[in-house]
C-alpha cells in the first residue's frame, strides 16, 4: 500500500508527532511524504540512560528503550496524539560510542572506527494514549575506510561542527561517503531511523 500523509491522517484523524530533535529523522520522514510534527522530548536521556543499565537488560535494547522514554514523555503530555520516539546507538567491540561533545572528540573518534566495523542499531516506539503500542529495532553494519589524521582533519574542517550531531560523525547523507567504505543493512537505519519498518506499521493501520 502506498503511505501518503493525507491517508494517515484520514485513519488517525490527526498529524502525528515526531519526539525528536533529529534533522536527520525529519528529513527522513518529510521526504517520505507524511504529515507530522516535531517537538523536543520532554526527558532526560542520561537519566534514562543510568537507569536501563542499573536494570541491566541487554544493553543493545537501548535504542529502543530511550525511543519508547522520549515518546511516553510527549504521550504523557498529548495522550489523543499518536507519538514517534527515535534513538540511535553505535556499538563498537561491544561498547556503546556516544556522541561527541566537539571537534577534538569527533577525531578521536574517528580515530578509533577508522577502518573498523562497527554497528548502528536504531529504535523506533510509537505511543498512544500514554501506552506504547508498536516497537522496531533495527541493526547496520558500517565500516569505515582507513583514515590518516591528515585525512580526518580535512574532513572534519568540511563538515564543521554539524558533524556533532551524527553519532558515528560522518553523516551517510552528506559527506560520510568520503569515508565510509561499505554499509551493510538498511541506509535509514543509518541515517537514525528505520523508515520501512515504520511504513509497514502505517500500513498496517491504515488497512
Amino acid at each position: 500500500m502506498f503511505i501518503t500523509s493525507s491517508v494517515v491522517n484520514i485513519k488517525l484523524g490527526k498529524k502525528f508527532i515526531l519526539a525528536s530533535n533529529s534533522i536527520s529523522r525529519y528529513n527522513i520522514l518529510k521526504n517520505a511524504g507524511l504529515s507530522f510534527i516535531k517537538t523536543k522530548p520532554l526527558c532526560n536521556e542520561e537519566i534514562i540512560k543510568k537507569n536501563f543499565f542499573k536494570s541491566k537488560f541487554n544493553k543493545k535494547n537501548l535504542p529502543k528503550y530511550l525511543a519508547k522514554e522520549k515518546a511516553l514523555s510527549i504521550s504523557k503530555k498529548k495522550p489523543n496524539k499518536l507519538i514517534i520516539g527515535s534513538d540511535t546507538v553505535i556499538f563498537f567491540q561491544n561498547k556503546i560510542i556516544d556522541k561527541a561533545k566537539n571537534l577534538k572528540e569527533a577525531k578521536k573518534k574517528l580515530q578509533t572506527l577508522s577502518g573498523q566495523r562497527h554497528q548502528i542499531i536504531s529504535g523506533i516506539s510509537v505511543c498512544y494514549k500514554n501506552k506504547e503500542i508498536w516497537s522496531a529495532q533495527q541493526k547496520s553494519t558500517v565500516i569505515l575506510r582507513s583514515l590518516s589524521n591528515t585525512q580526518i582533519d580535512e574532513y572534519l574542517k568540511k563538515t564543521g561542527k554539524e558533524i556533532l550531531s551524527s553519532v558515528g560523525c560522518y553523516q551517510a547523507e552528506k559527506l560520510g561517503p568520503n569515508i565510509i567504505k561499505s554499509i551493510k543493512g538498511d541506509f535509514f537505519n543509518v541515517l537514525g531511523f528505520p523508515l520501512f519498518p515504520f511504513l509497514s506499521f502505517l500500513s498496517k493501520i491504515n488497512k
